[in-house]
């Protein structure tokens, strides 16, 4: 069933709030979502409610090849989620050489969600390159990349689009969201605009405008649609979340599957 990948090719863009909003977003449409974070920040944790001082994860024990039903943990929002489980430096890189030189201790329980009917798993990766990215990419059904509206993140396009943000990979699947969009400034519009011409209606998903209701809602580990259920972040999440399903069941119908 449909993997839905979040990337970007820098941090700081609000990634990982996008893929644990859009997560939510899908469970309420009715499917079935596990949240997969394989970033070793450990953060997609942190929307969901997890308490700061937990040490459960999954993707920090993939060397030692972790059933991944049994990591699995129930939220207070019913999104499944796999957590990264924390890991200093030095293990973090032994973890990436790990999946760099095995790639299948990623992929391969990422096909045994797959083959689960009905299964959505929102997948949230590291900012860049990375070995997990490498395992992840060849399986994703649509890889969202994040960029904030201002002139450092949307020069970077060409980058992603030639593969040179994600490690010479070129996804097949590949759109983009504008995040933190602020029509009240000077620049906002007029680079807002600039992608959307480049990028046209079927790479560029949407824009989720700035909304000081986010970094609330992360302060008091939550959702946004749970802590502030009427503001104009949740709704456009709410919006993306729609946009991304109508995608999947296009691309499913397009190959003579059943839609998402």
């Amino acid at each position: 069933m449909p993997l839905i990948c979040f990337a970007s090719p820098k941090g700081g863009v609000g990634k990982t709030t996008l893929a644990a909003n859009v997560a939510r977003e899908l469970l309420r449409a009715g499917r079935e979502v596990v949240a997969l974070d394989v970033d070793p920040q450990n953060a997609l944790r942190l929307p969901f409610g997890v308490p700061l001082a937990d040490r459960e994860g999954f993707a920090a024990q993939l060397a030692a090849r972790p059933d991944w039903r049994r990591c699995l943990r129930p939220t207070p929002s019913g999104v499944g989620l796999l957590a990264h489980g924390p890991c200093d430096l030095p293990e973090a890189m032994a973890l990436s050489a790990a999946v760099a030189a095995q790639p299948d201790l990623l992929a391969d329980p990422l096909r045994d969600m797959l083959a689960r009917p009905g299964l959505h798993v929102v997948a949230d990766t590291a900012p860049g390159p990375s070995a997990q990215l490498s395992a992840v990419l060849p399986l994703a059904d649509l890889v969202v990349t994040v960029l904030l509206v201002d002139a450092g993140s949307v020069s970077l396009i060409p980058a992603v689009e030639s593969g040179a943000s994600y490690g010479g990979m070129v996804p097949e699947r590949y759109v983009y969201v504008l995040n933190q969009y602020d029509p009240r400034t000077r620049l906002g519009p007029a680079i807002a605009e600039t992608v959307a011409r480049r990028l046209g209606d079927r790479r560029l998903l949407g824009l989720v405008y700035r909304d000081e209701n986010v970094a609330e809602a992360l302060a008091a580990q939550k959702l946004v649609a749970e802590y502030a259920p009427a503001s104009k972040a949740a709704h456009d999440m709410a919006q993306l979340a729609t946009v991304i399903a109508a995608r999947l069941a296009e691309a499913a119908e397009n190959a003579g599957g059943v839609a998402a």
